[in-house]
Order: structure tokens, then sequence, then C-alpha cells
């Protein structure tokens, strides 16, 4: 066991261009002393280790790392940044180049000596020489892996398979199989590479230094340096460094880069605006709310990168079964070679068939495509301002066949007024707004900050109460000037035994009713508006074939006609946190997994308890924090946005699974069925692969997501 300090730490990998060899080595790691979690992100090239890190470790967990794949070294991500390390596998590419045409203008001069002069010692020393050229590395990484009893690995496969084939005298095809092997290779990373770059430019919009106020003038910092309560100076053209609200001045920011919008917002003094956004037109300044580093851009691009940690069960799945593969298939090679060659005798044609099985023996292709698939779209949702918490929450929506949706701030703006007061007795209506605006200051609902607004506009001086609390789904009690004070739903009246004139019609919005030592002595009703792409999203799910519910801690009547009005099927009005779960388990069990949107403070129990759930980012931390994903438009057109992102991400990595296996089953069939063709096989195995990360990286394209209709 380990003596460091228990921390959770992210390292660069370095050399590592197989997917199942990376795999492998998450395992190892996993198996460690003093290692709680480790996880890699291979598009990513990083590892995310948790445990009692320290130098000793650090030196066990490179060791471990090269004994599974030569050559590969682990650094911590701050040491590999300022070394200029995170790019060595864009380098390699780009060495590898130069070695490719050399190999490749040997085999060509092998093969037209070949076809003018048949194999004589020139043609054979050609084939070798490009053999040596094109596979080189391949037979260095074989002697390293046979020295550590590593059979299984691909090079070492792909080394047994050429040579014999050289055995065979198949010389073509031996340094044919090398030839194509690379060029896959090469292009297969070309193509992880440019997903990694396009997954990560939300990284890019980081803003590197800042205008701020120092003794009356404005001077540039670092962004590191930048603290809570600094005045910045945000000019015309720039990103934002930082969250905070506008201090003085007016302007337009582009916020597409934080919620996929491409209309421009118009923000004023006290208005709040976010880091990454851009300014497009006055001079304006601004008071930093967070750090650079707690800022929303760096939240986001946090979110895209940690999103790795939390794989989908299909990618589980996959891993499990590439450790099987390879056995299987090489099995499968050793009986096709011995077993019809002991029957026909024809041991060299059957030797080729076990020979071409070993060329596909590696299951990178599905290693690499279907983990490649879900980090794409979680990169494209972070483009539309949707921040999925891991690849299981991709899926998990996938599979969704219910969306269930909270009202206040979800469906509709939130942006409570007052609407009516009403006394039942011998307080007067601003007596009342007092009261229930001294006790509602503790509470951050919309409900309640609507009321205490109103008391500010009316210049009501509210009391601090000697006690309060605030009572998840029903309202606030207080003791106010020695009465016990409660301001409420009617459940709250209810479970207290205060009793409500009869008279009390139904009305339009949310009722608070006030009621001093038992008594009722009047209600508040508070009233907002439904949000402008609401019916829109409902319209569009249904077409989906999605089902809608609407579930509200408000009253049971405005439920019924805000559902109405918006086209929701099922409405349930005046639950309990307890009873949202209740109705969202319901709603599991008639159609099948559902997905929660909430933004309160008490949304988080059914948050936690859907099987897939969003927050809106104006929502409660407590909701943001039990979400499995988080919308940065307020807009819930964003819901559809990221049903249809994972509902591609799961067709595609089906896609993909599909694909690889009917490709290596087709060449195994031919093999067995006495047609071996190796060239065929090492095409097909690396061209699959190419295709495969190919429609993996087209979920990275959003255009078409836009318009949810």
């Amino acid at each position: 066991m380990t003596g460091g300090i228990h921390m959770e730490k992210t390292f660069i990998i370095k050399n590592l261009d197989c997917a199942h060899c990376g795999g492998k080595i998450e395992d190892a790691l996993n198996r460690l002393d003093g290692v709680d979690s480790a996880v890699l992100n291979f598009p990513m090239r990083k590892l995310r280790i948790s445990g009692n890190i320290d130098e000793k470790l650090i030196s066990l967990i490179n060791s471990t790392a090269s004994a599974i794949e030569t050559g590969v070294e682990i650094v911590p991500e701050a040491e590999a940044v300022s070394c200029g390390h995170c790019h060595d596998s864009e380098d390699s590419h780009e060495n590898g180049l130069p070695i490719l045409i050399t190999g490749t203008i040997f085999f060509a001069a092998a093969i037209a000596a070949d076809a003018v002069f048949g194999i004589l010692p020139l043609t054979l020393a050609l084939f070798v020489v490009s053999y040596l050229i094109l596979g080189g590395n391949v037979l260095k990484n074989t002697v390293r892996n046979v020295k550590a009893l590593k059979i299984f690995d691909e090079n070492t496969l792909m080394t047994v398979a050429t040579i014999g084939a050289f055995a065979i005298g198949e010389y073509a095809e031996a340094v044919g199989v090398m030839l194509f092997f690379r060029i896959g290779e090469l292009f297969e990373n070309f193509a992880v590479a440019r997903s990694r770059k396009a997954i990560t430019e939300t990284a890019k919009l980081k803003v590197d230094e800042a205008d701020v106020l120092s003794d009356g003038e404005f001077i540039r910092k670092p962004s590191e340096e930048i603290k809570v309560g600094d005045i910045l100076r945000i000019k015309n053209g720039e990103r934002i460094a930082a969250d905070g609200i506008v201090e003085s001045g007016e302007s337009r920011l582009d916020v597409s880069a934080l919620n996929g919008e491409p209309v421009p917002v118009t923000v004023r003094k006290g208005d709040s605006v976010m880091s990454g956004s851009i300014n497009l037109a006055d001079v304006f300044t601004l008071r930093v709310t967070s750090t650079a580093e707690e800022s929303m851009i760096s939240k986001i691009a946090k979110a895209v990168e940690d999103a790795s940690a939390n794989k989908p069960h299909i990618d589980r799945f996959i891993s499990r079964f590439a450790k099987i593969y390879t056995p299987i298939v090489i099995v499968a090679a050793v009986l096709t070679a011995v077993i019809p060659s002991l029957i026909t005798g024809q041991w060299t044609k059957w030797i080729h068939s076990a020979l071409t099985f070993l060329v596909i023996s590696c299951p990178c292709a599905l290693v690499l495509s279907v983990p490649l698939a879900y980090f794409s779209a979680i990169g494209a949702a972070s483009k539309l301002g949707i921040l999925f918490k891991g690849g299981n929450s991709v899926e998990a929506l996938g599979k969704v066949k219910a969306v269930a949706f909270d009202k206040t701030g979800t469906l509709t703006d939130g942006s409570f007024t007052v609407t009516a007061v009403e006394s039942f007795g011998k307080l007067s209506n601003d007596e009342l707004l007092k009261i229930c605006g001294s006790c509602e200051q503790i509470s951050s609902h919309p409900v309640a900050v609507s009321i205490t607004s109103r008391c500010r506009e009316f210049d009501l001086n509210l009391d601090e109460p000697q006690q309060s609390r605030e009572l998840a789904g029903r309202g606030v009690s207080a003791v106010l000037s020695g009465s016990e004070i409660l301001c409420g739903n009617r459940r709250m009246m209810d479970e207290n035994d205060v009793r409500l004139p009869r008279e009390v019609p139904d009305v339009a919005g949310s009722v608070v009713y006030i009621a001093v030592d038992g008594i009722a002595e009047g209600m508040i009703v508070v009233s907002d508006s439904v949000k402008k792409t609401a019916a829109k999203t409902v319209a569009a799910l249904k077409k989906m074939k999605l089902t809608t519910a609407l579930l509200t801690g408000d009253k049971s009547e405005n439920a019924r006609i805000t559902a109405e009005l918006l086209g929701i099927e099922h409405a349930f009005g005046e639950l309990t946190p307890h009873d949202k779960l209740h109705e969202i388990e319901a709603l599991r069990s008639r159609y099948g997994e559902t997905m929660f949107i909430g933004d309160g403070i008490n949304d988080g129990p059914v948050l936690a308890g859907a099987d897939v759930s969003g927050a809106m980012q104006t929502g409660s931390d407590l909701a943001i924090e039990a979400a499995d994903m988080v919308f940065m438009n307020p807009e819930p057109e964003s819901v559809v946005r990221a049903k249809k992102i994972a509902d591609r991400a799961v067709l595609v990595s089906y896609q993909n699974i599909a694909f690889a296996l009917a490709i290596k089953a087709v060449v195994l069939v031919m093999g067995l069925l006495g047609h071996p063709n190796m060239w065929l096989a090492v095409i097909a195995d690396s061209g699959t692969a190419m295709l495969l990360i190919l429609n993996s990286i087209r979920l990275l394209n959003t255009e078409k997501l836009r318009n949810i209709e």
C-alpha cells in the first residue's frame, strides 16, 4: 500500500495508439494497491486516477502500463502541457509518413521485379527490405512482447501472420499486409486526432488574459489572477474571462458557444454574463462573481473531459467482449490450420487460411469506435449548450420513452409577479404582503422572490423573523413578533388544521395562504408565463413518439391549465417531492424509461430517482448537482436536441458493432471455406476501423439539430 495523499489527478498517456491495449492498461491500473479508480479516455489520451497518489505510485503506474504496451509513458497533465507532450501522437503520425512512402517504393520495385524476373535473390531482397521498413516498428514491439510473454498482442499476431506468409512463399501478401496495416494505422490516428481536436474546441474558449481595474486604471492580468469582486473591462470583440454582473455600460453578447443560440443577447447594468461570451458592441465593465477556474466556460470544458468517467453499458460490454475475442480467433486459427490439413493434406492452403484469421484478431475497431461515438455526442451537445455528465447519461436518454417536466422555471419563465392580494379578515393587503415577505426572505423559490420584490416596490420594510423554516413542497413557517406564521399552499394549511373560507375561488396562478396563530388571514396570488418554446418542445417530443407529463407542486388546476395549453398528455399537481418520485415510477412502469427535467431545490429526489434527468443552468445548485445533464439554454427546446443527439449516438454505436462483426465474420467464413486472402483481411480490418471512426465523429455535426421541428 502506498502512503501518498488521497487525491484525484489527471495524466496524459503518451505513445498509445491501440484502444484495445488502452483497455488492458485501465483494467491493470484498477487492480493496483493505492488506486481507487482509473479511467482512461482514449480519444483524449487522458487518464484520471483517484487514490493515494505519490511518486512511488506514479512510477508503478508507468511500469504497469509499459509492461502492457511497450513505450507507453504516463505523465501528469500539467507537466505534459508545459513540455508540449500533448502533441506526441500527432507528431508520430507525421514521422510515419516518410517510412510509409519509402517502404511503398521498395514494395513496388519488388512487385515489378517479380513480374519481370520472377523470384530471384534480388526480388526476394526487395520484398524483405520493404517488409522491414514497413513493419520495423511492429517487429520491434513483437520482440519486446515475446520477452514479456505477451502473445495475444496485435503486433505479435501481425508478425506471426506475415512471417508465416513468407514461410509459405506468399511474399507479396506478407509485405502487403504490413503496408495496409500501416496505412490503416495512420488514417485511424489522423481521424482520432481530428475528433479530439473537434471535441476539445470548448477548451479554446478559455481566456488567458483580461483588463482588470487596479489603483484606478485597467491593467492586463492573467485570468488565473482574477478574483471575485474584481472589475473587468470588456472591449469590442473580446471574449469574457470570468462570470460576472454588468457594472456599467450596455452591449450585445454572442453566447452561442455556451447555449448554441446564434441570436446575440443585449446586456445592461445589473445583468449576469457568463465567461466564454463575446462582446459584439460597446465597451462595458463587469464585477466578477466567480474566478476563472470556477467560471461557466471552465465548468463546460471540465464536464466534457470528465464525461468519460461514466461509461455507457455498451462500452463495458465491448470491453468484456474484447477480452475473449482475440483468444477465440487464435484458437480458431490453430484449428483451421491443423484439422483440415490432417484430413486433406493441403497444409499450405489451410495455414494460409489460419494466417488470415490472425490478421483480423484484434478488436480495435470496436473498442475505439463505440466509446468515440458517445464521446462525440458529448462534444456535439456541448456546442449546443447541453452538458452531459457521462456516456451513460447519453445512453440512458437514448432509451427514454417518456419525459416529465417540472413547471416553474422549466416550462414557465419562473419570473413570477404578484397578481392579486386578498384579505380574509382584519389585515390590510399591505400588512399581508409585509408579513408574508418577512417570512419568505429565507427562501430562494421564485414565488417567494416575487413576493419580497413586490414588498420592496411598495416600500414595505420587512421584519426579521425570530425563527423560520422552509418546508419543501409546502411553504415557509416562521415566528414573527411572537406570532406563529404559516405562508404556503393549501396542503400546508390542511396539515396544520387551518380552516380556509369556503368562498375562496379557484384562480389561475400559485396561491400563497397566510395564517397567523392558526387563523387564515388572506392569500396572495402569484403567476408566471409559459416559455416561448415550451409548446414547440412538447410537440417535437410527441412527434418522436414520446409520452409527456407535467409534475408540479402547484395547484392541480394550474397544472391542468398549463398542460392543456402546451399539449402535455398527463398533468399532476400539488405534489410533494416524494409524490413526484412516485409518479415517475408510475410513468416508468407504464411507458418505460422516463426522464425528468426540473430546476427546483425540492426536485433533488426525483432528479436522482428518474432513469435520466436534466436541470436548467438557472436552477438550484442541488438540482444541477443531482441531474445527469445540464441545459445552458433556459428554453426547454434543448431537451429535444439532447434526445436527438442521444438517439443518434445509440444508433451509431449499434451500427458500428453490427458492421465490424459482419466484416470480420465474412473474412472468417471465407477462410473457413478455403478462400484465404490476407490482403482482403487487412484492408477489411483497417478499412473497417477507419469507417467506424468516421461514422462516430459525424455525430459532431450539429447543424441539423438547431431546428427542433
